[in-house]
């Protein structure tokens, strides 16, 4: 039970954090091969202080997924033209 609250958050975190992202997610054209490693993103820091210490970030500016303090993240990336 308690993973799934987990799970949720992080899932509603990336909701937030990737539209901010904006253009930079576009640089790749393909998705990797099923299996590869996910290419590096660079994602604002959220402002708000409770998401930052939830995702174990500090400070402002930028981290990259594998910063997150978890043992699963799960990215979905919308792709709206």
């Amino acid at each position: 039970m308690r993973w799934t609250k987990t799970l949720l958050r992080v899932t509603l975190i990336f909701l937030i954090i990737v539209p901010m992202a904006g253009s930079r997610l576009g640089a790749a054209t393909d998705p990797p091969p099923e299996g590869e490693v996910l290419p590096q993103l660079e994602l604002p820091v959220p402002e708000d202080a409770q998401a930052r210490t939830y995702l174990g970030l500090s400070g402002p500016g930028k981290f990259n997924v594998p910063q997150i303090k978890a043992q699963l993240v799960i990215i979905e990336i919308f792709s709206m033209y």
